[in-house]
């Protein structure tokens, strides 16, 4: 059985075809591709799948960045910060392919979870897990993602959010003036605005308000030359710019104090994943302890957030594999 499956994103798709046999699962062929270099996913679809001499496509599953609409009839998706409208029907139909499904990013996220080894995982707080347990993947990257993972028989499945749209909840003085100049600018605070890629570049810029004279001009040109984010965490990690390192400090509290409200409402005793794009070139913040600190100060509600494991993806390909498994089911 072959299984074709994506990662599509507003900045880049990842694309595999995986075997699933006696044996296993056997990738193979997997290609990644600049989004809006393509009008539509599928004149990238039919690119990679020559290059594959065409071959026989069993079942389709795409994890997309976008909410996804329908039923396992017929499901569409407008991607985020894409012109893509994608749907499952006329990707079965324009392909030959029996059975197509459409899945929210972080959806795909979660069930690429139960593929992981030990090694692809760096644990940030032990905790006590339980078997079979609630878990909950979080992540950071062009947005913010959640998802929860229910056990169901002999594998998680997995319940798609859209959780970084949720309203920012301050928790000092610092963070309220934070709320104020991004409800100044947008009209509206929530979490894809500060625990995000984007986030990050908002509190810097923030911070950079409160204290212009600590700016420094050479991050703004590198902010402006690259990935604006990239460069604030470069600047902070190799240049010890002050103000670079102070909005990665907030950040990674911001993160962190999300995280642990998330674990509140979802009681993920099976274990917390923090995957996402962001979380692996960070992770010496991670560690440093800040996360965890706004993690578990949740006041009377402290030991029940001590006892959830909490452990960093560094697999940055969770989604794709995720997708191929969940396609795999069909």
């Amino acid at each position: 059985m072959k299984v074709l499956a994506g990662d599509i994103g507003g900045t880049k798709t990842w694309l595999r075809v995986t075997e699933f046999g006696v044996a296993g699962p056997r990738v193979l062929a997997e290609q990644r591709y600049e989004s809006a270099a393509y009008a539509h996913v599928s004149p990238m679809l039919s690119e990679f799948l020559a290059g594959m001499g065409s071959p026989r496509i069993d079942k389709a599953c795409f994890g997309v960045a976008g909410p996804v609409r329908g039923d396992s009839a017929r499901q569409t998706v407008q991607v985020t910060h894409l012109p893509w409208q994608i749907d499952s029907r006329t990707l079965a139909g324009e392909f030959a392919i029996p059975r197509v499904r459409l899945m929210n990013d972080f959806q795909a996220t979660g069930y690429g979870i139960e593929a992981l080894a030990e090694s692809d995982m760096h644990i940030l707080h032990a905790g006590i897990p339980l078997q079979h347990a609630p878990r909950l993947v979080i992540g950071a990257g062009t947005g913010f993602g959640m998802a929860q993972l229910i056990w169901q028989h002999d594998h998680y499945e997995v319940l798609p959010s859209e959780s970084g749209h949720a309203d920012f909840a301050p928790r000092d003085e610092l963070q309220i003036d934070l709320l104020h100049y991004l409800m100044q600018r947008d009209g509206r605070a929530f979490y894809d605005q500060v625990v995000s890629g984007p986030g990050l570049v908002n509190i810097y810029d923030f911070l950079c308000r409160r204290q212009p004279a600590a700016a420094s001009p050479a991050l703004r040109q590198a902010m402006q030359d690259g990935d604006a984010a990239a460069a604030i965490t470069e600047y902070a990690a190799r240049v010890q710019d002050r103000l670079a390192g102070e909005a990665l400090d907030l950040f990674v509290t911001l993160y962190g104090a999300w995280a642990g409200s998330l674990a509140l409402i979802t009681q993920p005793r099976g274990g917390v994943y923090v995957a996402g794009g962001i979380a692996p070139r960070i992770i010496e913040w991670l560690r440093a302890g800040g996360f965890m600190r706004a993690f578990l100060d949740k006041g009377v509600m402290t030991p029940v957030v001590e006892a959830m494991p909490v452990q960093v993806v560094l697999n940055t390909q969770v989604g794709l594999t995720g997708a191929a498994l969940a396609g795999s089911r069909l």
